[in-house]
């Protein structure tokens, strides 16, 4: 049990459970968003090519021999390799989605379409049926046919351009534009499915990744077409606050502190600093000082935390009631004392043995847990799937034989 959470007596089913899920799907936007259902309770079929599989299998060998994006992406599916150019298997799939409540894709532009695979065609003729289309532009204007991946959705969309120091844009270190795009699709099967219950009715869903990383551009996207300026790069400091930056320490570490208002700078020139005097001191009072006189105020925070370990720096400004954070790497984040104590971690089955994995961050308290099931085999599920279709073994043996399943 979670910590802090209250048992119940009785507990309740997982709110997708009984929801048939088929995704042709690949790489992470649509891969993210299923597997977003399948924690939720849906049965969840990934139709994967028979020559490799989603692509994602063979990005990297990094978790234990597999693919750090695919096992991040695809626990708790069945996996069904079919190969859609033979009218065999696009037949399979179609026969799939005919049972199905949500269909998902993010084939490249078109291809869904020449299958007949789009979600116009599909919710034409299974009005029940709830399906997905996701693009890197969208089905139409200039750029509908235009390659997209994250990185590139990135530049377009502007977070390149707010990201980084002065001299150098960086692009997000996580697929920022794919997780946009995986879940606005996730929140739209769940609105549709609620809509699906009130008029018996589905319907097509449209996420494009532009249109999902320029919502999430809020801030200085209005910012700027308001009237105003675009925010400056600043690396890890503030724009238009100080201090807000991160600052080293005596054992190697870094330290995030943030001082939100000149309450908090006095306490900060008092406690930590040890320089009460800079408390009125008219080139540090008030945030618009501070911010002018940036430099020397973060020389001032810099000197005060650089003779004092991590641990020392933490709890001196969490004893003067100052926000701060450490800089984590990865590895500190695996072993985050809060997601420790919390019981954040699980372990999920896979083809090489049990792998470490987040507990999703929905908690639906006096529910299950989420089905955190197994990372498949490419094509683990196969004959299984088919032989459900009403397929005979002699049948599905042929389709293995001649390539079109695997």
């Amino acid at each position: 049990m979670i910590h802090g959470m209250q048992s119940h007596p009785k507990s309740q089913p997982l709110p997708l459970e009984g929801i048939t899920v088929v995704a042709v799907e690949q790489a992470v936007a649509a891969p993210f968003a299923t597997r977003q259902l399948a924690d939720l309770g849906a049965r969840v079929i990934k139709v994967e090519r028979v020559d490799g599989g989603d692509f994602a299998r063979g990005y990297d060998t990094a978790a234990a021999g597999l693919a750090s994006h695919f096992v991040w992406c695809n626990r708790g599916k069945e996996s069904v390799a079919l190969d859609l150019k033979d009218p065999r298997g696009l037949d399979v799939v179609h026969r799939l989605v005919a049972d199905a409540d949500v269909f998902v894709q993010n084939l490249a532009q078109g291809a869904a379409a020449r299958l007949g695979l789009d979600a116009a065609t599909l919710c034409a003729r299974h009005p029940r049926l709830i399906a997905v289309d996701i693009s890197g532009y969208g089905a139409s204007g200039p750029y509908a046919g235009k390659r997209a991946y994250d990185m590139l959705v990135q530049c377009e969309a502007g977070l390149v351009s707010v990201t980084g120091t002065p001299e150098q844009p960086v692009k997000a270190g996580i697929p920022a534009a794919d997780i946009a795009a995986a879940m606005y699709a996730f929140s739209g099967v769940l609105a549709a499915l609620v809509r699906r219950g009130t008029t018996g009715r589905g319907g097509p869903v449209e996420v494009s990744m532009l249109d999902a990383l320029t919502e999430w551009m809020g801030h200085p996207l209005h910012h700027a077409m308001h009237g105003g300026t675009p925010p400056a790069r600043t690396g890890l400091a503030h724009a238009v606050i100080a201090p807000y930056d991160a600052y080293p320490t005596a054992d190697g570490g870094r330290v995030l502190l943030s001082v939100q208002n000149d309450r908090e700078w006095r306490r900060l020139a008092h406690q930590v600093l040890g320089q009460p005097d800079l408390a009125d001191d008219p080139a540090y009072a008030t945030n618009a000082a501070r911010v002018d006189n940036r430099e020397r105020t973060d020389a001032l925070v810099a000197k005060a935390l650089e003779v004092l370990d991590t641990d020392e720096a933490v709890a001196r400004l969490e004893s003067a009631g100052i926000a701060c954070a450490r800089l984590r790497d990865l590895w500190e984040v695996a072993e985050h004392p809060q997601l420790a104590a919390r019981d954040r971690w699980r372990e999920v089955d896979s083809p090489v043995g049990p792998l470490r994995a987040l507990l999703p961050p929905i908690t639906l308290p006096g529910g299950e847990e989420a089905r955190m099931g197994s990372v498949p085999r490419l094509g683990e599920h196969t004959g299984p799937v088919l032989r459900a279709l009403g397929m005979a073994d002699a049948d599905v043996a042929e389709l293995q034989r001649e390539g079109v399943a695997r």
